[in-house]
């Protein structure tokens, strides 16, 4: 019977990246939470209030993902 040998090195390697791809997905749904709550909380200001910060209701998404 052949067996195949298996890297003990590549195993984890391989369960890093995965559990690290895992962890990066969650983080990239939490700021994509964190960008719709700015975008929320900008588009309910009034124009008055926006231009006070120093921008317009067009540059709301823009300011809302650069967290501004």
């Amino acid at each position: 019977m052949n067996t195949l040998p298996l890297s003990r090195r590549a195993s984890p390697d391989l369960f890093t990246r995965v559990v690290d791809g895992i962890g990066a997905f969650f983080d990239a749904i939490a700021e994509g939470q964190r960008i719709a709550a700015r975008y929320e909380q900008l588009s309910r200001l009034s124009d008055a209030a926006l231009a006070r910060r120093g921008i317009t209701r067009g540059d709301i998404a823009r300011v809302a993902v650069a967290g501004r």
